[in-house]
């Protein structure tokens, strides 16, 4: 799992139909403290929480986890995003978001 902000939607024509009616979104991974990027942006599947661009999110970056998330043994999925993040507390410090 890592803290990622969304920046920005993808579209398909088509999908796989244990995808159909969820949508994707580019994540990129940050540290959840300075808000810094820690990689490139990645295609995670929002799982209902209803996650858009601005929003920093927990993002599940592991199949099976991320498909017993959509109770789907076989869609083909990977990374979902989990939950948005309202703050973060880490050795006495806390980062609000929102």
């Amino acid at each position: 799992m890592f803290i990622g902000e969304v920046v920005g939607n993808a579209w398909g024509t088509r999908k796989h139909p244990a995808l159909s009616r969820r949508r994707l979104l580019l994540v990129r991974p940050i540290d959840p403290m300075s808000g810094k990027a820690l990689g490139d942006a990645m295609l995670a599947l929002d799982t209902g929480v209803g996650a858009g661009p601005g929003n920093v999110v927990l993002v599940m970056d592991e199949g099976g986890s991320a498909r017993a998330m959509l109770k789907d043994e076989l869609a083909p999925v990977r990374t979902a995003i989990c939950g948005v993040v309202d703050q973060v507390s880490s050795q006495g410090r806390v980062k609000r978001y929102g």
